[in-house]
C-alpha cells in the first residue's frame, strides 16, 4: 500500500484558488442533538479536501449541507457563492452519497446515459465509462454486479455532468486495490482540471495519498486542519513496536497509551509521547524486546487528535 501512495505525487498548494463551497460558522441541529458546532470550511477550485472523523461526528451532516439536502440552524452554507438549492449551483455540482440507490434492472451503460442527459455539458459517455473503469461492463445489469462494481457505477453517475464540485462520501468503500488506484487517478485527474473535490473516508491512508488538505471533524466541531504533513507533524506522536508478554488490555490501561494492536507476534503502540510509556513498559516487562520507536502516521495523528484533547490546536 505505501507503494500506492506514493505513486501519487500530491498536487501543488492551491491556497490561491476561490472557494466553490464554504460552510461559513455553521450550527446543525436535529431537535436536542447537536450535529455541527460553529463550524467554517471551505472546498476551493483545484482542490482535494478530505474531511475524516469518527462515525457521527458530522461529517455526512456537513455534506448534505453543502448539497442542500439540509438547513443550517444557524450560519451559511453557500456553493459558488449562492444557495446550494439554486438549480444552476446544483447543474455544476456531482454527488457519490452513501445513501444512493439506482433502479437494479437498468444496465450500466443506460445508467449513466440516463443521468448524462440531466445535464447540458455532460462528459461523453464513453470518457466516463471508461473514467470509472465500467467499459467492459457496460452492458450488465446494476443489479448484476458486485457490491465493488456498483461502487463504481455510482462513481460514473457523480461524474457524468463534468461537475465543478464534487462530493464523494466513501467512494472507494468496498473496492479492490486496482479499483481503487483507479478512482484514485480519477480523482486527482479532476482536481487537476481545476474540479473542486471535497471526500469522506475512513481509509486514511487514501487522504493521506490524495489531499491536499485535511480536516479532522469530531463530535460535531473542527479539531484540525492542515496538509496531511502539517497534521502528522503536529500530532501524530510516536509508534513503539515491540515483543512483551503484556495484555493487550493492560497496555491500553496505561497513561498515554492512545491505542495498542497486536501485528503477529509483536504489540503496536500509539502514544504522543513515548519515553513514559516505554518507561512503564520496561518497568512492568523485565523481559520486553525488539524496541522500535518510530514517528506515526496519519492513522497515529488521527487517533491522536480525536481521543486526546491537548493535541487540538485552536481554530
Amino acid at each position: 500500500m505505501l507503494a500506492e501512495i506514493e505513486s501519487i505525487p500530491p498536487s501543488a498548494p492551491q491556497t490561491g484558488r476561490p472557494a466553490a463551497a464554504r460552510l461559513n460558522d455553521v450550527t446543525k441541529n436535529f431537535g436536542p442533538v447537536r450535529a455541527l458546532n460553529h463550524v467554517s470550511l471551505e472546498v476551493r477550485q483545484g482542490e482535494i479536501l478530505a474531511v475524516l472523523g469518527p462515525n457521527g461526528a458530522g461529517k455526512t451532516t456537513a455534506v448534505n449541507l453543502l448539497l442542500g439536502l439540509a438547513a443550517p440552524s444557524a450560519g451559511e452554507a453557500s456553493v459558488f457563492g449562492g444557495d446550494p438549492r439554486n438549480p444552476a449551483n446544483r447543474m455544476r455540482t456531482g454527488a457519490m452519497l452513501q445513501v444512493a440507490r439506482v433502479p437494479e434492472t437498468l444496465r450500466v451503460r443506460e445508467h449513466v446515459e440516463l443521468f448524462s442527459s440531466y445535464y447540458p455539458k455532460p462528459l461523453p459517455i464513453a470518457e466516463t465509462l471508461a473514467a470509472a473503469g465500467l467499459t467492459t461492463i457496460q452492458k450488465r445489469m446494476f443489479g448484476e454486479l458486485s457490491g465493488g462494481q456498483k461502487q463504481r457505477v455510482l462513481f460514473a453517475l457523480a461524474i457524468c455532468g463534468d461537475p465543478d464540485l464534487l462530493f464523494l462520501d466513501e467512494a472507494t468503500l468496498g473496492l479492490d486495490v486496482e479499483a481503487r488506484r483507479l478512482l484514485w487517478q480519477q480523482i486527482r485527474k479532476l482536481a487537476e482540471r481545476g474540479k473542486a473535490v471535497l471526500l469522506t473516508t475512513h481509509y486514511l491512508h487514501e487522504a493521506d495519498a490524495l489531499a491536499d488538505r485535511i480536516l479532522v471533524i469530531n463530535k460535531g466541531e473542527i479539531i484540525a486542519e492542515g496538509t496531511p504533513a502539517e497534521i502528522k507533524a503536529r500530532s501524530a506522536g510516536r509508534q513503539i513496536r515491540c515483543r512483551t508478554d503484556l495484555s493487550i488490555s493492560e497496555i491500553r490501561a496505561m497513561e498515554g497509551v492512545l491505542e495498542a494492536k497486536t501485528d503477529g507476534d509483536t504489540v503496536v503502540i500509539q502514544t504522543a509521547v513515548a519515553e513514559p510509556v516505554l518507561h512503564e513498559l520496561l518497568r512492568r516487562d523485565a523481559y520486553i524486546s525488539e524496541i522500535e520507536v518510530t514517528s506515526a502516521g496519519l492513522e497515529e495523528a488521527f487517533l491522536a487528535l480525536t481521543n486526546n484533547p491537548s493535541a487540538h490546536e485552536s481554530h
